[in-house]
């Protein structure tokens, strides 16, 4: 793909182009090291092309959300106006924008994307923040061992753990894990919990008020902690983030993993031992519930206490273009946040799963939107590990979130 047309759209509001930039203006972006930078910066390289008397640079966080969110925090807590541009985890923009962390897009109409990002873009009716990629957990899965014993990709948890005892037994590679997932206490153990909490048909919280269920969260504890007992995932997997999921199925090691959709690019690409030999699914169920699966993807972000506002809102409304999204699917398959592109013949030869993607994106759930999410997230993650980790059983680890939430969701 070229530039060519993305160049037409790098036309600046008539604002911005009756009083341009200074000369040098100097644009920074807060970037994630696992958000593909180097594809990023290409794009940011032909909105410099197109606008020369800006120049942008790139200031790399940390490799998980948390790690991110306490910098961020630290940075605009002290409303330092060094960061221009955001790139925010998808469950970040109603806490920054409650905080007055960012500045508002006014008139951007989000009708164009996919629906869930409009959803999580808009707070009291502003647009605070713009889709960057979208994103969504699936099952990775070894295709080629599931041929080779002859199993369907699984619908249920249960199924799950038998395909994974029958290849395991089979190959008699003790290296060889069952399944990987999230167990450590970080950001993606809250995923890890509500995947077959969502599963039974629950909700955590609606209209900010809490609508846990003390069994359905009892049960799905109980699941996950089965699935340690049973081996099929291994005894450490409290102490396991989402990269190191990755690197164990990336070498090989795992038959089935619950990652984000970044991992596959990684997995199939050159030099990796499981490229070739990998597919993707929709994740399990309980029995007799719904597969479920978490929303992910990241979000543009504008600081409120940018210097450059103009140019800042110019150049996130130029990164979630429909052009960009484009280039960074095809190049870093990274998933884009409009509907079209997944079907459009040049994304779907780049990566033919995005075509078995997008139900899964759009079907997606999002974790509870509140102000109060850190919160709500350092009651789940560290409860889900506690329960892996054998500090806790299911049933205290399922009372003890809901007594904790009461007293922040009331």
């Amino acid at each position: 793909m070229t530039f060519a047309r993305l160049a037409s759209l790098l036309v600046l509001s008539a604002a911005l182009a009756s009083s341009p930039a200074s000369a040098e203006t100097q644009l920074k972006v807060f970037l994630s090291s696992q958000g593909q930078p180097a594809v990023w910066r290409k794009a940011m390289d032909q909105f410099e092309a197109s606008h020369p008397d800006i120049k942008v640079t790139i200031e790399l966080g940390g490799a998980t959300s948390d790690v991110q969110a306490q910098y961020l925090n630290t940075v605009m807590s002290a409303k330092d106006p060094s960061l221009d541009v955001l790139i925010l985890d998808v469950i970040r923009p109603a806490q920054f924008a409650a905080a007055g962390w960012l500045a508002p897009f006014p008139g951007k109409d989000l009708h164009a994307y996919l629906r869930p990002y409009a959803e999580a873009n808009s707070v009291d009716g502003k647009v605070v923040a713009l889709p960057a990629f979208a994103d969504a957990m699936f099952l990775y899965y070894r295709k080629d061992l599931l041929d080779k014993y002859g199993i369907a990709p699984p619908k249920t948890w249960d199924e799950l753990a038998t395909a994974a005892q029958k290849v395991t037994d089979g190959e008699h590679n003790p290296s060889l894990q069952g399944l990987s997932f999230q167990g450590k206490a970080i950001e993606g153990a809250v995923c890890t919990f509500l995947l077959p909490y969502w599963s039974q048909g629950k909700t955590m919280a609606e209209d900010g008020k809490l609508t846990f269920d003390r069994d359905a969260a009892t049960k799905a504890l109980a699941l996950w902690k089965s699935l340690v007992d049973k081996g099929v995932a291994k005894k450490n997997i409290s102490e396991v983030a989402t990269d190191d999921t990755r690197k164990e199925f990336q070498a090989g090691n795992v038959v089935f993993a619950v990652n984000w959709g970044y991992a596959w690019a990684l997995a199939q690409g050159v030099g990796s031992p499981v490229a070739g030999k990998v597919a993707v699914a929709r994740l399990p169920a309980v029995a007799g519930g719904e597969q479920s699966t978490c929303l992910g993807g990241w979000e543009w972000g504008v600081s409120a206490y940018s210097k450059h506002q103009e140019e800042a809102r110019a150049l996130a409304e130029y990164l979630s273009s429909p052009d960009v999204s484009k280039f960074v699917a095809i190049n870093g398959s990274l998933l884009p946040t409009y509907p079209a592109l997944y079907s459009d013949s040049e994304v779907t030869k780049a990566a033919p799963w995005f075509a078995e993607a997008i139900p899964v994106v759009q079907t997606a759930r999002a974790r509870p939107a509140t102000p109060r999410y850190n919160e709500v997230s350092e009651v789940i993650r560290t409860t889900v590990n506690a329960v892996l980790a054998g500090a806790s059983t299911p049933a205290d680890g399922a009372t003890q979130i809901e007594s904790r939430l009461k007293r922040i969701l009331r």
